[in-house]
Parts: structure tokens; sequence; C-alpha cells
């Protein structure tokens, strides 16, 4: 087969200027994307901001004979996120490809966490990624294409201690993306989740030196970049880390219908094995099939 190329495609990649962005917009330009380079240039915590680090990935890809520009907005501002797109639109005409890659982290157990480092943590995860996604929508409708790639995690899918805040958040953009696949897909605009492990500012205060060393952010990258090609899925959440890949859905049980006479809690708890049985459960497309499940009990099924 031949090889995955983006010649032609203009691709945002937020939050570029390091670690996990910086590989996804080199790996993007050595096949042929342009790339705006977006970085805020803050610390892990959010604060501070500097267009060095932007400037930097923008110089390693013209080393590579590519095409780039910088862009400093935070993508929680509308006019940053709107100058980003537009910078983008004056330069290339086109914007084919959205990586949402921008993120903070503000750890803390939740009895020690101020709702301030709550809010910030879901402003910068989820609007950080809905802002820039809203700014491109209708461009990649008029074009009848589109590839978007958010950025979930494994605490969001499954939790982990002091961060209920991006665990929050980061499932929240599993729900967004569970929409907007069906409603992007009559316009060819396919868009997907990759939940990484991988050294990066964000995860070295996290695990041990000599796990961190196993954890490259080169071996999440291409899987990013396929969820970005012409032949990615839609509606998909890849983990990925170390060079492993794996796809993450979320299963709903059979269940047992308990009728609606004389429904009770004590049914409910007399009833729990059978709602939890795992035979026969299903991965949904669309909340709708979760309602006919429920409609073909009523009637017996």
């Amino acid at each position: 087969m031949a090889d995955i190329r983006f010649d032609g495609k203009v691709a945002i990649v937020t939050g570029a200027g390091g670690g996990l962005g910086r590989q996804h917009a080199l790996e993007l330009a050595r096949r042929g994307a342009k790339v705006v380079v977006n970085d805020l240039g803050g610390s892990v915590d959010g604060s501070g901001g500097s267009s060095a680090a932007a400037d930097a990935v923008v110089a390693e890809i013209k080393a590579l004979g590519g095409e780039a520009i910088a862009n400093g907005s935070s993508v929680t501002d509308d006019a940053g996120v709107a100058l980003m797109v537009q910078q983008a639109m004056d330069t290339w005409g086109r914007i084919d490809i959205l990586i949402a890659n921008a993120g903070i982290l503000r750890d803390k157990s939740f009895s020690k966490m101020d709702m301030s480092d709550f809010e910030l943590v879901m402003n910068v995860h989820v609007l950080g990624t809905v802002k820039p996604v809203k700014a491109i929508w209708e461009i990649m409708k008029a074009q009848n294409y589109g590839r978007i790639v958010v950025t979930t995690s494994s605490t969001g899918l499954y939790g982990n201690f002091g961060q209920a805040n991006y665990g929050a958040a980061k499932l929240a953009l599993v729900g967004f993306m569970n929409t907007l696949k069906i409603e992007g897909q009559k316009n060819n605009i396919h868009i997907n989740a990759i939940s990484p492990v991988a050294a990066t500012r964000m995860t070295e205060g996290l695990m041990p030196p000599e796990i961190l060393a196993k954890l490259n952010p080169e071996y999440v990258t291409p899987g990013v970049v396929f969820l970005a090609s012409e032949d990615a899925p839609t509606g998909v959440t890849l983990t990925a880390g170390a060079g492993a890949f794996a796809m993450a859905r979320i299963y709903e049980t059979e269940g047992v219908y308990l009728g609606d006479g004389g429904l009770s809690v004590e049914e409910v708890r007399d009833n729990w094995d059978k709602i939890s049985d795992p035979a026969g459960q299903k991965a949904y497309v669309n909340g709708g099939e979760q309602s006919g499940k429920f409609f073909r009990k009523m009637q017996g099924g």
C-alpha cells in the first residue's frame, strides 16, 4: 500500500511547541502537510506565555523543507482562536486537519482542590478544544472534508487519584466527539480521540524515570497521524503508548426488564447480577440505540 501523505493539506496543531504536539506537527510536515504550530508557551499549569517554543518548531519544519507558521494564541480566547484560523486561511486558503492537543494540569486531591483550579482545567481542555473546532467547522463543511483529533486521557476513561478536574475534562471530550461524529458524517468530517501515554512536561512528575524513558512521544504520533488521514475511521478512541495501540469503547450490558408494575428499589438490588452481567454487552453507535433496546425489552424482546 502507498504511504500516507498530506500533500496540499493544511493542519493546525494546538499545544505544538513541545512534547506530543511538536511530534504531531513534525510528522505531518514530513508527510507534506502545511502546519500552523500553535502554542501559548506557558508552563504546565497554564501560567506565563512565550512564542519561542512555537517559533522553534516552525524552524525545525522549515529545516526539513516543509511549510509552517507559528501562532501564539490561547485556545481559550475567542479572538486568539479566530486569529489562528484566519492566519491559516490567509496563508493557505483551507484547513483540513485540527489536532487539539493543548492542555494544562492542576493536580490535587479533590478535597484540597480549589474550584478555580477545577474551572481552569475544564476551560483549557474542554473549551480549548471546542472553540478551535467551532472556528473551523463551517470551513470543513464547505470543503466537504475535515479530520479532527481531540486528546482524551486514561484519567478520563478510567480515573486517576488527584486529577478529578483533568478526568472530568478529558471524558467530556469523548462525549463531544460522539456527537460530532454523527453531525460531521454527511460532510466527510471525521473526528476521533487519542488517549496517549507519553513522557512530556505534563507527565514527568507522575512516573519514575525508567518508565518515562520508554514512553517517547514519537511512539504515540503514528496513531494520531493515521487518525488525521483520509483513511481515518470516525468516532474512535485510540489509546497509545510505548509502541502499543488499542481502542477504548464504552459498553452497555443487555440488562433486564423489571416492568413498570410494583417496580421497587429492592427489585433493582435483587436483580443486580442480571443488570451487571457482561454477556451480550454492546457498544452503541448513538444514544438512540440504547433507547431502542429499552423499547425492545418493554415489548418482551
